[in-house]
This record gives structure tokens, C-alpha cells and sequence, in this order.
């Protein structure tokens, strides 16, 4: 049986993540909370002390925390051989970068977002700016979530900005990416890809990447509308990735998309 701990057990992606291993029929090693945290966790569920006996009593972590301890958590599974799970967004470059090096040493699922539907989105973003000059068809991507997250724009977008460069055989940084806007910004730059983000309600997440030409426009839209499937996701990934060779995977390859 595989042994799935979870990190910050006691959040609402933990909550959510727990139930799914048990319908999946795995064993719950246990989880973490966050230090200082009121909230309890899941009845039965055991609370380990900190994330090195978490790791230590799993096959498996799944981590969808701050982004802050997406690199202590890579490398602590470096550390004693355990697969991980990242779904925390926001890293930025030099955590990337870290979490890559660990994945040297132990098998990393990371992805923006666990949702097949979302991947499946990905997919066909690369394809379509494939087909879609960006000098004639300008990308922007518009992206709304819940008033409580922190970072923007979300990791989703960035993985929706970085499926278009790929597709147009570049990369975000060197297309260049145009947000928050406001006020004299002189004109877009040709082939640059745009990111809007919204912040309210509860909304779980919306996705729209519009390809805007001067004759037509066509946008592709994902909605979110409960976390469950991103935990449904993350437990696949666990699922997938306990006896994987050490390094970096994502979501694509876990649905065998690539």
C-alpha cells in the first residue's frame, strides 16, 4: 500500500486531498498543519510534528502549501528518498530552479494545476499558437480566482503564457509578457503575450487565452468550479509517481500526454 502524507492537512486542498486517499483505498500516513494554525485536522488523521517526519513516514508527500516551502519540502524528499507532489504556485525562477536540482535525487510530480481538464487546455494552447502567427494574432490571457490568493498572475496563466511561447518556439521571458497595465502604456508590443488577473468572491478559477487577430477572434476557456478536481488529480499523480526514477515530471506526464 502506498503511504501518502500530506502537507498543511488541515487546509482546505488537505481536507479535500485526504478524502481522496481514501476513496482511492491508500493509507494515510498523515499531515502537517502550519505552525500557529487553529484549525484541526481531519478526524483520524494523524499530525506529525514537522515536514521531516511527514516525509519520513511516507512514500509519498503531497505539498499544495506556500510557495515557500515548496524548495525545504524538494529537498527534504532528496533527502530520505520520498516522491513529491507539488502543486504550490507562485515560485518563482531560482525556487524552480531548486526544486529541479532535488528532482535529481528523487521523483517530482510539479504542475501549475492537477485538473486533467487543464492539461488538456495546455495542450492545445501549444497547438494553436503553433498555428497562429503571433505577429498577426496577439495572446492574452485573462485569469480570475478567489479573493483570499496571494499571487498573480496565477500559476495557471503562466503555464498557459508558457504553452504559447512554446508553441510559437520561444519562451515567456524572451516573447515578453505585458501585465497590469495602466495608465499611458504606449502601444502592445508585437508578439508580446498578456496576462489580466481578477481577484473576488470564491471563484475557484477561470481561465480564458484569447488569440486576437484583426479579423477574428478565438479564445480557449477552462472554469473550475471545486477544488476536488485538483486533489482527484494530485492522488492520480501520487498514485503514478511512487517508483519513478528520480526526476522532474509533470501532469502530462501523468495522464501520458507527452
Amino acid at each position: 500500500m502506498i503511504r501518502i502524507g500530506i502537507a498543511g492537512i488541515a487546509g482546505r486542498m488537505g481536507r479535500l486531498l485526504a478524502e481522496e486517499v481514501a476513496l482511492a483505498g491508500l493509507v494515510l500516513a498523515g499531515g502537517t498543519l502550519r505552525p500557529g494554525s487553529a484549525k484541526a485536522a481531519p478526524d483520524g488523521a494523524i499530525v506529525l510534528p514537522d515536514s521531516a517526519a511527514l516525509f519520513a513516514a511516507s512514500d509519498v508527500v503531497i505539498d499544495f502549501t506556500q510557495a515557500a516551502e515548496a524548495v525545504p519540502h524538494a529537498r527534504l524528499a532528496a533527502a530520505q528518498g520520498c516522491a513529491l507532489v507539488l502543486g504550490s504556485s507562485g515560485l518563482d525562477a531560482a525556487q524552480e530552479a531548486a526544486v529541479a536540482e532535488a528532482a535529481a535525487r528523487a521523483p517530482v510530480v510539479y504542475a501549475a494545476n492537477f485538473a486533467p481538464g487543464v492539461n488538456l487546455v495546455l495542450a492545445l494552447a501549444e497547438r494553436m499558437a503553433a498555428a497562429l502567427p503571433g505577429a498577426q494574432y496577439d495572446a492574452e490571457i485573462v485569469e480570475m480566482h478567489h479573493r483570499q490568493k496571494v499571487d498573480a498572475p496565477s500559476g495557471t496563466a503562466v503555464a498557459m503564457g508558457r504553452a504559447v511561447a512554446a508553441g510559437r518556439g520561444t519562451t515567456l521571458e524572451e516573447a515578453g509578457i505585458e501585465s497590469g497595465r495602466d495608465g499611458h502604456t504606449g502601444p502592445r508590443k508585437p508578439g508580446a503575450i498578456g496576462f489580466a488577473a481578477l481577484r473576488g468572491g470564491q471563484v475557484v478559477g477561470e481561465h480564458t487565452l484569447v488569440f486576437a487577430a484583426a479579423n477574428e477572434h478565438i479564445a480557449l476557456t477552462h472554469r473550475s468550479f471545486d477544488r476536488r478536481a485538483y486533489a482527484t488529480g494530485a492522488v492520480r499523480a501520487a498514485q503514478w509517481v511512487r517508483g519513478r526514477a528520480p526526476g522532474l515530471y509533470s501532469m502530462m506526464d501523468v495522464l501520458g500526454m507527452r
